[in-house]
């Protein structure tokens, strides 16, 4: 795991776009409703089979995407809380399956939990939400735009819809993830090829361009993203009222 990381590291701090290992789940395999770990998992940088992760496998995991120790760490705590298992010490990819933990309704490519699949990529939501990228590049108001929508699809179908609490910035940080991670902080777009690879192939997009970031990603970085998602999504609200 440790040579293949060095490889990958390599090839994504390259200039030249280069073609990473993948192959889909297996049988035995699971994943999670998050595109971006099962990307990772796809690719071999998470363990393949989805399962057991630690805290040191998060750490080499994110840091291919030159997320910052700290800041896996904190991503850890947050899904080592969707095994159920007492004192457990890893978790599985599946795991983050579990209900209002961090899976939260209103996703941008899954059903809520409600619906009875809460885990599997569902390409009739994800074309609704990706109609409202209409530009080549996702700026925070079409990313805080697409993530409304798809929370006001969710609210108005789902009975028992519930976005509250820590829940809200859960949904918020989707966004801003996938914005941080993959496009340009400092202008907050992204290339809108890449992310509907990523979330439909959950795969890397390396072979359409992307790179690793040249600069580390913090916590701090997350929370301003997050900021920047809401303060576009009121401004967004705010004209739907007037």
């Amino acid at each position: 795991m440790r040579l293949f990381l060095l490889v990958l590291s390599a090839a994504l701090a390259n200039a030249v776009p280069q073609e990473i290992p993948w192959s889909p789940p297996g049988p035995n395999d699971v994943r999670s409703p998050c595109p971006v770990l099962n990307a990772l998992a796809n690719h071999d940088i998470l363990q393949h089979n989805g399962k057991d992760i630690t805290e040191q496998d998060t750490i080499r995991a994110m840091d291919a995407l030159h997320v910052d120790k700290e800041l896996s760490e904190t991503l850890f705590a947050a899904a080592l809380k969707t095994n159920l298992k007492p004192n457990a010490t890893t978790y599985s990819l599946d795991d983050l399956d579990h209900h209002n933990i961090i899976e939260h309704d209103g996703s941008l490519s899954r059903g809520d939990y409600y619906f009875g699949d809460n885990h599997s990529f569902n390409q009739t939501l994800f074309d609704q939400v990706k109609s409202y990228w209409t530009e080549p590049l996702i700026d925070l108001h079409l990313g805080a735009k697409a993530r409304l929508a798809g929370v006001n699809r969710s609210k108005a179908t789902n009975p028992t819809f519930d976005l509250s609490g820590f829940r809200l910035r859960f949904s918020y940080a989707q966004t801003a993830t996938y914005i941080l991670v993959f496009g340009d902080k400092i202008s907050g777009t992204v290339n809108k090829t890449w992310i509907e690879y990523l979330f439909e192939k959950e795969r890397l997009p390396v072979e359409l361009g992307w790179e690793k970031r040249e600069n580390i990603i913090t916590t701090a970085d997350l929370d301003s993203m997050i900021e920047r998602v809401m303060k576009a999504t009121k401004e967004i609200e705010t004209l739907q009222e007037a």
